[in-house]
């Protein structure tokens, strides 16, 4: 695969924990894929952010989308609209999520939901969905040393509190990455 062609649309359950959301904008620095969203995918996480944590202010998810978008080059698909009401999804507010990934030829979809999105029925437009520890795996895959620096620097980047590589791994694991974790744990080791 060209990886100049290889999209990947983060829904909005891969982009609401903190953790995972800045591992995910690392891994899309590396150059691998082309990270996609769009600006209701920024609206669903933040408004259940802000639901959910008092200690949260627009102002400061706010600034968060704003250094997704700025950070990622061309992340955000437009023009998407138009496809949403000819989709058939178990879950119709998750239509959106799938009429982008057509939209910008994505050949996957980054979600925790993936029973919303049939194999069967994305099949039929060439895209896949996977959660995070399945995508991750697949990264490593394609490039060990792009993966392991990209995790290396998001480590790094903590510092309010930092973490040492147990924690910082501990942490991945609770965001759902098991798998990835024990293969990042072969090719980190403990220093």
């Amino acid at each position: 695969m060209n990886l100049s062609q290889f999209a990947v649309v983060y829904d909005s359950s891969v982009v609401y924990p903190a953790p995972l959301r800045d591992l995910l904008m690392h891994l899309a620095m590396t150059g691998l894929f082309r990270a996609k969203w769009t600006n209701q995918i920024h609206d669903e996480w933040i408004t259940n952010l802000l639901e959910n944590r008092s200690d949260l202010t627009l102002t400061q998810l706010t600034r968060t989308r704003q250094l997704m978008d700025a950070h990622v080059l061309d992340a955000l698909v437009e023009g998407y609209e138009h496809r949403i009401e000819s989709l058939a999804l178990p879950d119709p507010d998750d239509r959106h999520v799938l009429a982008a990934a057509i939209e910008c030829r994505a050949s996957l979809i980054v979600t925790w939901n993936t029973k919303h999105f049939p194999a069967d029925y994305l099949k039929s437009f060439g895209i896949i969905a996977v959660n995070p520890d399945e995508f991750l795996l697949d990264q490593i895959d394609l490039s060990v040393e792009l993966v392991v620096a990209a995790v290396k620097r998001h480590k790094d980047s903590l510092k309010s509190p930092a973490l040492t590589l147990f924690e910082y791994f501990q942490n991945l694991k609770q965001q759902g990455l098991t798998e990835s974790v024990e293969q990042l744990r072969e090719l980190i080791p403990e220093c």
